[in-house]
């Protein structure tokens, strides 16, 4: 396992983790300012200063992108389905311009919280199914540019707004369908936060092997939680066995940046980015 206590070369900030502080060029000039050398940016973050400026800053700090946030929301009545597809080919597009690792697919849930607009549908099966065939359809494309898709599964309990594909299991069996020959194109984007209850969690991990294995986020889970969206814990402040985790994914051969990503509306959205970055800084190297 590797050891962070020396320095945080391997550290990656999502910039939603401080989203509410500013734009993402000014994000940008934070991290670089405190020596972070990896980001993950989200496409509204981009869309805000425009690609083309995301790009000079990436290339002006010497950024390595970990991940690029995020394509899927696949799940969508006839009326939308060209939409889902239009909108995903521009995510795969959007990363490979700012050359990230791998674009970070969060699948959607049932049509109609998905791509809004859509007529209501309770058939989670048919959602599933929505999703494997959105995927297969999107590598594709994502092939013909060089992009690794990465399925990030959610907690169960955003099943049916944000992601129907809950666990690591169920991740790792649409790989093996849709890309058996683990070419590296299609893998996992595994989130502390999302997959940490999980008992197989282990087994997953190992079946997944380096070859699946293209993102590792995290975070904390609070306890009580004020909010399952926006109370995300500062690592080393929740319950979650991070270095545990972490370990078992470097035994499979991993070895990128451990991406930090917190949505905290109550607390560290509340906090200066000069105070947010050194303490995600502190605990990359003493707990995680």
């Amino acid at each position: 396992m590797r050891d962070f206590s020396r320095d945080h070369a391997w550290l990656s900030i999502n910039t939603a983790t401080i989203r509410k502080q500013g734009d993402l060029l000014q994000i940008s000039e934070a991290c670089a300012r405190h020596g972070i050398r990896a980001i993950s940016p989200w496409r509204d973050q981009v869309a805000a200063v425009g690609l083309d400026a995301v790009k000079a800053a990436v290339r002006r700090h010497g950024f390595k992108l970990s991940g690029y946030c995020r394509g899927g929301m696949f799940p969508a009545d006839a009326s939308k389905r060209q939409e889902a597809r239009d909108d995903n080919r521009r995510a795969v597009d959007e990363a490979a311009t700012l050359d990230a690792a791998c674009l970070v697919l969060v699948v959607g849930g049932l049509p109609h919280y998905s791509r809004p607009g859509s007529a209501v549908s309770l058939d989670i099966a048919l959602a599933r199914t929505q999703v494997e065939d959105g995927i297969g359809e999107l590598l594709d494309y994502a092939k013909s540019v060089g992009m690794p898709l990465a399925i990030e599964p959610l907690h169960p309990m955003y099943a049916a707004d944000r992601a129907c594909v809950n666990t690591l299991g169920q991740a790792l069996d649409i790989c093996d369908r849709l890309d058996p020959e683990k070419t590296g194109a299609l893998g996992v984007a595994l989130d502390v936060y999302h997959v940490w209850w999980d008992p197989e969690l282990y087994a997953g991990i190992r079946r997944a092997g380096l070859a699946r294995l293209l993102a590792f986020h995290v975070c904390d889970w609070l306890v009580p939680t004020r909010d399952l969206l926006l109370d995300r814990g500062m690592m080393g402040d929740g319950v979650i066995e991070i270095r545990k985790i972490r370990q078992a994914v470097e035994a499979e051969g991993f070895a990128g940046f451990s991406e930090v990503e917190i949505f905290s509306e109550a607390d560290w959205w509340t906090r200066p980015m000069d105070e947010v970055l050194p303490t995600c800084i502190a605990r990359h190297r003493s707990a995680v």
